[in-house]
């Protein structure tokens, strides 16, 4: 039944067909003179699919998966193996060492030896009573294993709070959200923030920039990157605070700070036993008359209308006068004075003296032992340092692959004033029996003229 033409266009009403499905005619002719019109509208036939097309169909769609899944597991792969072997790798080439010659700081050692066996030099005896960690190295695979130890092996230390864990050195001097600790962190690795094990205490103007930028080429070695003053300057801010400007390390990691005006404050030496009186000193010194004359140098580049160092370091400013010990870069020569302090709350055994002048001259020397005083093992060697004659300083090689040098700050090696011979004289005796006495309180006579 179809409505009208005239109806069809006044109401644009639909199509009604009554009839069965069976006997149903031929659209009405009403409806269809103008289609573009669309007055009635008809229900079109539904698409036809064969079989052939939904074959396809369904194999392009299996296509469209497979190569996205395949895509996925290639970067999955590509991945792991950037991170196994560009980071671990490395580490444990380096660190296999570890497990056949141990350190008292890290408490490795080989799964052969019998737990009352003595360790290597400069460790700890170990008997089974408490757990500490224990790596078995299996080619270039580590499996962290229990190892007993004695309870007091660990005494003045650190308690660990997790087991040992070796990784990368690339992945250990890196800063909190950088990839490498996002790395740890994804491997189970926590760093976390500590007092200091070991400090350098000074002295100002002897080296201890240096020696802080050397030991620091050791896997094992953080260190806060500037001078924090805390037992001079802040220590009314308490040691939570303290902690806070500490880098974060993992376990087995040595925790450092120098400061080098910690050796001639007066206070210093009772509050560093009061945080720990198993802090480990590290003291540079360097021939008091040149040490003298490169505080003034530092001082004078930034007041360039300083007065002459000989007027400051006489009474009558010249070298026939009485040297003015209430002048800072003199009175600080004077080390017998201050090292009497430290000895008073710290036994000889943790305090290790390094020379300013052998440290410039054949830092390996020296580096080999500071490694030794700490605990660790000898990774830094002459392998990490080349001398720059045009400074006559020497820089770091911090890997062997790195071939260019990272050379100190543009204030290292620079010229000092000229200085008159009758001043460095005078003051080379009046230095001579204090020198004398610190040569007996260390039992080291660094040559000093």
């Amino acid at each position: 039944l179809c409505i009208d033409r005239e109806q069809c266009a006044s109401t644009g009403q639909r199509v009604q067909h009554f009839a069965s499905a069976a006997a149903a005619p031929d659209p009405p002719k009403c409806c269809q003179r103008r289609p573009k019109q669309r007055m009635c509208d008809l229900p079109s036939e539904p698409l036809q699919y064969t079989a052939i097309d939904m074959q396809h169909r369904q194999l392009n769609r299996t296509i469209a998966i497979a190569t996205g899944l395949l895509m996925c597991a290639v970067y999955v792969l590509y991945t792991f193996h950037a991170c196994l072997l560009s980071g671990l790798h490395r580490s444990l080439r380096q660190v296999s060492g570890l497990a056949t010659n141990p350190s008292p700081h890290t408490n490795v050692r080989v799964l052969h030896q019998s737990p009352s066996a003595q360790p290597a030099a400069g460790g700890t005896t170990l008997a089974p009573t408490t757990q500490l960690p224990h790596v078995r190295i299996l080619g270039s695979l580590v499996r962290i294993v229990p190892l007993t130890v004695e309870d007091g092996a660990t005494a003045g230390k650190r308690p660990p709070a997790a087991p040992l864990r070796l990784v990368s050195p690339a992945a250990t001097n890196t800063t909190d959200g950088s990839p490498k600790y996002r790395f740890l962190r994804q491997q189970g690795l926590r760093p976390s923030r500590h007092l200091p094990d070991a400090l350098i205490i000074g002295v100002k103007k002897s080296g201890t920039r240096a020696l802080l930028e050397f030991v620091r080429l050791h896997p094992d070695v953080r260190a806060a990157g500037c001078e924090v003053h805390f037992f001079d300057r802040h220590y009314a801010k308490g040691l939570a605070w303290y902690r806070h400007h500490m880098p974060p390390t993992i376990e087995g990691q040595i925790t450092m700070e120098k400061t080098p005006s910690y050796f001639i404050t007066r206070e210093a030496p009772r509050r560093v036993r009061h945080m720990n009186p198993a802090t480990r000193l590290l003291v540079v010194v360097r021939d008091p008359v040149t040490r003298a004359i490169s505080d003034y140098t530092q001082a004078r580049s930034k007041k360039r209308d300083m007065k002459r160092f000989e007027e400051l370091a006489f009474t009558n400013g010249s070298a026939g006068g009485v040297v003015d010990t209430s002048w800072g870069p003199v009175r600080i020569g004077v080390y017998a004075r201050y090292l009497e302090r430290w000895l008073e709350h710290f036994p000889p055994a943790q305090l290790l003296f390094v020379s300013g002048e052998r440290l410039i001259a054949d830092p390996a020397v020296e580096i080999g032992r500071v490694q030794d005083f700490l605990g660790l093992k000898r990774v830094v060697n002459e392998k990490h340092f080349y001398f720059n004659s045009t400074k006559g300083f020497p820089c770091l090689l911090k890997s062997e692959e790195r071939s260019s040098p990272h050379c100190l700050g543009k204030t290292k090696g620079r010229n000092h004033p000229h200085i008159d011979g009758a001043a460095i004289d005078r003051l080379r005796e009046f230095y001579r029996p204090f020198n004398q006495k610190f040569y007996h309180l260390t039992g080291i006579n660094f040559g000093w003229p």
